[in-house]
């Protein structure tokens, strides 16, 4: 697996995906977003496998807002999305960021960045997404937070699988973050 930073707001490229492949694919192709990606080099017709879009705050320019995060259907599960997540959160506070933040509206992704250090703040945005973050030194994420945000998702209208990932999260741990290298 290959990971690239393709460029930094705003001056971020086009990225064409297949909308039959990608959730929200028609979000890449704007050019004030920053984007990366993981290719897979064994898949020659579509190497690309996953996708992060992401620009500075309005209001804040020392935080980075991760905007759309998307993982090829038939890729999903395999930790590349996490892997990614990381690799742009490193280079995001080498390259000065204070913060990240993202608004997530499901409990795997939900999960997996958590799996990347992110922490639920307690937000949610007013399409009721979640809102978590990540500062360095924040010290590892708290159950009673990660527990809150689950229990959000818990409250709505789920599906089967939804609720059956929810009910094998409950009364757990945080999972271990993962590193990256990169």
């Amino acid at each position: 697996m290959e990971y690239e930073l393709l460029g930094w707001p705003p001056d971020g490229p086009k990225l064409r995906l297949d909308h039959e492949r990608f959730s929200y694919a028609g979000k890449f192709v704007m050019t004030n977003t920053g984007k990366a990606v993981a290719r897979d080099d064994d898949q020659a017709d579509e190497p690309v496998v996953a996708a992060v879009a992401f620009n500075e705050d309005r209001t804040d320019p020392d935080t980075l807002w991760l905007r759309y995060v998307t993982v090829a259907h038939d890729r999903r599960g395999e930790g590349i999305g996490p892997e990614l997540l990381g690799r742009v959160r490193d280079r995001a506070l080498e390259r000065g960021y204070d913060r990240l933040r993202i608004a997530v509206n499901n409990p795997f992704a939900y999960e997996a960045l958590y799996r990347t250090g992110f922490e639920y703040t307690g937000e949610q945005t007013g399409i009721a997404e979640l809102v978590l973050a990540y500062e360095p030194g924040q010290g590892p994420p708290s159950r009673g937070r990660y527990q809150a945000g689950l229990d959000e998702f818990r409250d709505r209208d789920l599906s089967a699988e939804e609720e059956t990932f929810l009910d094998s999260r409950r009364h757990s741990e945080p999972p271990a973050i993962e590193s990256h290298d990169g």
